[in-house]
């Protein structure tokens, strides 16, 4: 008997059911397939929709207008049109065979073949189609049970799956740490570890975005291990070693102590040697955001463990202090409490009401103001009463240096 997809409330999104009517799901012309069918076979929440149909994208484009549901064709010339229903976006993708790959891109062509289709597809826990209505699954290469056993394989051979997308390396990697028991198929981790200087000929954006996607997963440690010992990061990120891998052990460690959320920037953080260039070097190579270079930039500065939780939030933002604090060993957790909701105030006084007091205008002002902001956050943020006295001894003090 096969196996069925249970029900839960992402399917009954308002919306959902035009869309496959659109689709003619009912004659089996479109199922759930890959990630949504997988988590919903473990009980796992489902947020980004995928759909698979024997229908070209023009026809289901014609078909999505014609039921007054707005068709988007964001990959168009992959075959894939995004479907917006009470503002959830739902991928619909045309069955499709390779024609030819290079480990890049694929040049693809359509196809009716519901197992062609599957075959070329990475893993076999994510060659998984399910029918909308009776929610029966359909499967080609044993993916129920391999997600029952928490194994991760490749559809055919692991070599020629990444010979066809070299990317396929990482999300290996990150599907083990996700869905498998941190035990890799011997087949796949020596095919991955020939293969990981092809690694070199991918964007970095695309390392990246796979890279962090690894990070936030709940305990990468055992897979970036693996990576680390089968020098599998080193064509790419040879700043990664096995002290990084233990300093990110140390970390989600804590991250749990503290009951922090994990961020994956942090995490690559910890991965990196403890020095601001090294990680301004390799957020500039794996082309990060400006954001998401100062960061980690930020994260691995010197950390001033005598300097009050606020006081150095204060100074360097919430963000870049609660990272700060989790990369650094010395830093008790309690520190960390309480600080992810906390607002930095702002200093309730100006330039002005040190002139008011008999400051003369000029750079003087600048410098008492900086004075009365250090004692402000020295106090730990006194209210105003104590930030005017602060200001009448700054003040005083300036000007009896001026005479």
């Amino acid at each position: 008997m096969a196996a069925l997809l249970p029900d839960a409330e992402w399917r009954h999104r308002p919306g959902l059911d035009g869309l496959l009517t659109a689709l003619e799901a009912g004659e089996g012309r479109a199922r759930f397939v890959g990630g949504a069918v997988r988590d919903g076979l473990l009980g796992l929440p489902v947020s980004d929709l995928d759909i698979a149909t024997v229908l070209e994208p023009a026809a289901v484009v014609d078909r999505l207008k014609t039921a007054g549901i707005k068709a988007v064709p964001t990959g168009i010339d992959h075959g894939t049109i995004t479907a917006v229903i009470s503002g959830w976006p739902v991928e619909i993708t045309t069955l499709r065979r390779d024609v030819s790959t290079d480990g890049r891109r694929a040049t693809i062509a359509y196809t009716s073949d519901w197992r062609e289709d599957a075959s070329r597809r990475d893993f076999t826990i994510n060659a998984l189609y399910a029918d909308p209505f009776s929610r029966e699954i359909t499967e080609f290469f044993g993916g129920v049970a391999d997600l029952e056993a928490r194994r991760v394989r490749f559809i055919g051979t692991a070599r020629e799956r990444i010979a066809e997308d070299h990317l396929r390396i990482l999300r290996y990697f990150r599907f083990l740490a996700r869905f498998g028991r941190d035990e890799p198929d011997a087949e796949a981790y020596d095919a991955c570890r020939a293969a990981a200087n092809s690694l070199m000929a991918l964007s970095r954006e695309r390392i990246a975005d796979e890279l962090l996607k690894l990070l936030a997963v709940q305990d990468p440690v055992a897979s970036l291990a693996l990576m680390v010992d089968g020098g599998i990061l080193a064509p790419v990120l040879p700043e990664i070693d096995r002290s990084g891998i233990d300093r990110l052990a140390a970390l989600i460690l804590r991250e749990r102590g503290a009951e922090t959320d994990p961020s994956p920037l942090r995490r690559l953080a910890a991965l990196l040697p403890p020095d601001a260039r090294v990680a301004e070097n390799v957020g500039a190579r794996l082309k990060l955001s400006n954001k998401a270079r100062k960061r980690i930039m930020l994260a691995l500065e010197p950390h001033a463990t005598a300097m009050p939780p606020r006081a150095l939030a204060f100074r360097i933002g919430v963000e870049g202090a609660i990272d700060q604090m989790l990369l650094d060993p010395r830093r008790p957790l309690e520190d960390i409490h309480g600080m992810r909701d906390w607002v930095p105030p702002q200093l309730p006084i100006g330039g002005g009401a040190l002139i008011s007091r008999g400051l003369p205008p000029g750079p003087d002002v600048a410098k008492a103001l900086g004075e009365v902001q250090r004692l402000w956050v020295e106090e730990g943020f006194p209210d105003a009463r104590r930030v005017a006295e602060i200001a009448d001894q700054t003040v005083s003090k300036f000007q009896r240096a001026r005479q």
